[in-house]
């Protein structure tokens, strides 16, 4: 069995996260999304909340897993016993890092590898910070998003007024 960690801070997830893990899902036996507890790093939707909306979006999906941990990706992974690790590439521009990272986790755990799925291009430019950004000024980002994080998104800026 083949076992994937799809690792980030998901906050939010996006349409883009849940393209790259949709296609995951059919190309491994088991991928976990693993979300990263971040203490030292203000995260705009708090940990519980960011695991219950990727739980519900994630329901159609029988051999995704939702997990949450802090420290390196590697330790997690191998304490999963995972050999793949999903990366979701929007452009060009993500490459340089991605690939540093993914030697840099080869070299640390050398059972593990890196697989680079990259976005439809409808996603290319959507990242949790311009989410964040864009929905807390009143942008309408109903279409970049799943509808529960959109509706989360609704009400926690009437939250904020």
């Amino acid at each position: 069995m083949t076992l994937a960690i799809y690792p980030g801070s998901f906050d939010p997830i996006t349409k883009g996260h849940m393209d790259v893990l949709q296609r995951a899902s059919k190309l491994f036996d088991k991928v976990i999304i693993a979300v990263l507890k971040n203490s030292s790093k203000k995260c705009f939707i708090p940990l519980e909340d960011r695991l219950n909306l990727i739980r519900e979006c994630c329901s159609h999906l029988p051999n995704v897993e939702i997990d949450s941990f802090n420290g390196l990706t590697v330790d997690y992974a191998k304490q999963k016993n995972a050999t793949v690790l999903i990366r979701g590439m929007r452009a060009i521009t993500d490459f340089e890092y991605e690939m540093q990272m993914a030697q840099m986790n080869n070299t640390l755990y050398s059972e593990l590898e890196t697989v680079f799925l990259t976005t439809k291009p409808k996603y290319n430019f959507v990242s949790s910070s311009i989410i964040k950004e864009a929905a807390l000024l009143g942008g309408d980002v109903s279409r970049l998003v799943p509808e529960n994080v959109y509706n989360y998104l609704l009400n926690l800026k009437k939250e904020t007024k």
